[in-house]
């Protein structure tokens, strides 16, 4: 099994950033979330608000997503928002 989670975050328009994570955090209907690598599958409706990525190479890249949703299956982790800045 991977130690990391691949992930995606894009927009109707683009591809905002794609790469390997350690973690990500977000809002959604239900409130805030962790998502580490084995983490059960889920499909969560964002909220207006900064998603924070921590990448593998120790970067942290942060997003503020208007609205959209967070797919989790087998370490790969869409963020699909109706905006991101």
């Amino acid at each position: 099994m991977s130690e990391n989670l691949t992930v995606e975050v894009v927009s109707p328009e683009k591809r905002i950033w794609s790469g390997e994570a350690k973690m990500i955090s977000a809002r959604t209907l239900d409130g805030a979330i962790g998502i580490l690598p084995g983490h059960i599958q889920l499909l969560g409706v964002l909220v207006d608000g900064k998603v924070s990525i921590d990448a593998v190479d120790g970067s942290k890249q942060e997003f503020e997503i208007h609205g959209g949703f967070l797919s989790v299956a087998k370490n790969r982790v869409s963020i699909l928002g109706q905006s991101a800045d």
